[in-house]
């Protein structure tokens, strides 16, 4: 798929669960469970899904999985599986390597969607994409570094402090336009400047929806994470977007949906629905 200047390339970074209760809050489980089945430690599998964007000039990765720091205990409580997808792996589908990454925007620093900006070599802690400038909302930076005690655990200082030292971090005042038809949307729900990324041109938009959105089951308005932070921000951030993506025919594109990677949506009876599936 092609948007703008920019090619557009899916990237699995590989598998994990999480609770499926925490995944959908005070959804019963009656209902998210036929869309969701839960192992016996009622977790649910979810996708680390990355996106890739090329352009004459760039390479631009946004955000970069859950990544290789965790230990073995960890590893299992979260059933990591790299078996079938790694970061790796699929950029090297597409005949790219990590040192061919120009620019990282990262959506926000929960371990899931920035722990794959580092990884350990030989005892010592080194950035996955060394010749990258990653992008991060300045908000999102210092939350990440001051978090309340409700999402304190998300956060793994070794997972990004390390761009600071290479300086290799520029940190976002607010919602713009960061390169020619890549526009940063910011959202305070899920988590303090979670920033959004839309991709489009006259024809053609794609919604990375990063945690605002992040399966296809969690598009009705009420069906929300207990990981956000502020639940009712979350509901009224997806009804303000949510008519526009109808109207303007967008791409939504899912970090964490298990079987598919995008589509569009509508309006019925029973609300906000996923209408067509949409593979890259």
């Amino acid at each position: 798929m092609k948007i703008a200047n920019y090619r557009l390339y899916s990237i699995d970074t590989g598998r994990f669960a999480l609770d499926g209760g925490a995944m959908f809050g005070v959804v019963p489980k009656k209902l998210w469970e036929k869309t969701n089945p839960a192992d016996s430690s009622n977790r649910i599998p979810l996708a680390l899904r990355s996106l890739l964007l090329e352009s004459a000039e760039k390479l631009i990765l946004i955000d970069t999985g859950i990544g290789t720091k965790f230990d073995e205990k960890y590893s299992q409580i979260y059933k990591i599986d790299f078996s079938d997808h790694s970061m790796d792996n699929s950029l090297n589908a597409y005949g790219f390597s990590r040192t061919d990454i120009t620019d990282v925007i990262i959506t926000h620093l929960h371990f899931d969607h920035a722990g794959g900006t580092t990884f350990i070599n030989n005892g010592s802690l080194e950035l996955t994409f060394p010749n990258a400038i990653h992008h991060i909302q300045e908000e999102q930076w210092d939350w990440a570094l001051h978090p309340s005690q409700k999402d304190q655990a998300s956060f793994m200082k070794n997972d990004f402090q390390l761009l600071e030292e290479k300086e290799k971090v520029k940190k976002l005042p607010g919602p713009m336009e960061l390169f020619s038809g890549i526009e940063l949307l910011v959202m305070y729900g899920h988590t303090q400047g979670m920033q959004l990324v839309k991709i489009s041109d006259p024809d053609h938009t794609l919604l990375y929806c990063a945690d605002l959105i992040p399966t296809t089951s969690h598009i009705p308005v009420p069906w929300v994470m207990a990981y956000d932070n502020n639940p009712l921000i979350t509901m009224n951030e997806k009804s303000r977007l949510l008519p526009q993506a109808i109207k303007e025919e967008w791409i939504l594109f899912y970090e964490h949906d298990p079987s598919l990677q995008a589509s569009t949506v509508n309006i019925t009876e029973k609300g906000y629905r996923m209408k067509d599936e949409v593979h890259l």
